[in-house]
Formats: structure tokens, sequence, C-alpha cells
């Protein structure tokens, strides 16, 4: 299956892109992770609204769609793990996360993803929000696998 990220701006801070980096080569025995870093806006409403579009228009139809939205569904890691394994099992080809940027979560892509799914109650950097997105997906496939990490 593959898992494709969205999200605006590249991982600035090196510890964090390391840690990204890591968790994407440790997904790639699993599944297809790929990222699309897409440019950063301005911090305006055009800016935001800009990066609506700009996401929308890379939304493959037919794939699952999940917001990482702080007002989303807040998921354990084993809940986390049924949501990706009930996927691979029903044959899902794609499953998109979106994940946004300086500038927050453009609201227009409430009403066009399938799922909307919250890493924290607790407010993360759009870069730290990347590392545990991807870390927590890692987790789900070690834990779908009966693999120690997730213990």
């Amino acid at each position: 299956m593959r898992l494709r990220l969205i999200w605006p701006g590249k991982t600035r801070d090196a510890r964090l892109r390391a840690l990204s980096d890591e968790y994407l080569n440790r997904l790639s025995h699993f599944a297809r992770p790929e990222v699309t870093e897409l440019k950063e806006t301005p911090g305006t409403k055009a800016g935001i609204g800009w990066d609506s579009k700009r996401i929308s228009d890379r939304l493959p139809s037919g794939a699952v769609t999940v917001l990482m939205d702080p007002n989303g569904v807040q998921l354990s890691s084993e809940e986390m793990a049924a949501k990706v394994s009930s996927w691979e099992n029903s044959g899902t080809k794609e499953v998109v996360f979106i994940v946004g940027g300086p500038n927050g979560v453009p609201l227009e892509l409430s009403s066009i993803v399938t799922q909307r799914w919250s890493l924290s109650r607790l407010t993360l950097t759009h870069e730290m929000a990347r590392v545990v997105l991807l870390e927590q997906l890692y987790r789900a496939y070690t834990i779908i696998h009966g693999l120690p990490y997730q213990k």
C-alpha cells in the first residue's frame, strides 16, 4: 500500500529531518511511503487558501485521505494499527496523510478528506507533528506484524 504524506515546506530542523528519514526508511519495509513537500506560502488567509488548493489538487481519487487536525479523532496506537490493517485487508491502494504547515491546517480541507485525526491534544510544531505521525505509522506496522518495537 502506498502511504503518501503531504505537507507544506521542508523540515528545516536537521535533527527532526533525520528522524523523519529514519522512520520513512523503516516504513519502507512494510509499505511504500512517499513525501510531497509543497512550497511554503505566506501566513495570510490567501496563503492558507492557496495551500488548500495545492493540497486538494494532489489528492488522488479513490484514495483514503486523512487530515491531521487538532480537532480530529484521537486514536490509540492499537486503534491506528487496526485502521491500517483494515485498509490493507480491504485492498486500499493508497492512503494520503496531510499535515499542516506553520500556518496551520486549511479549514477547506476538512470537507474533502475522508478522515480527520489528531496526533495529540498538545500543540506540536508542524515539523514535530511530521515525526510523530511517521513514528506512529511505523509503530502501527510493528503492532500488525507482531514485532517487538511496540512493546
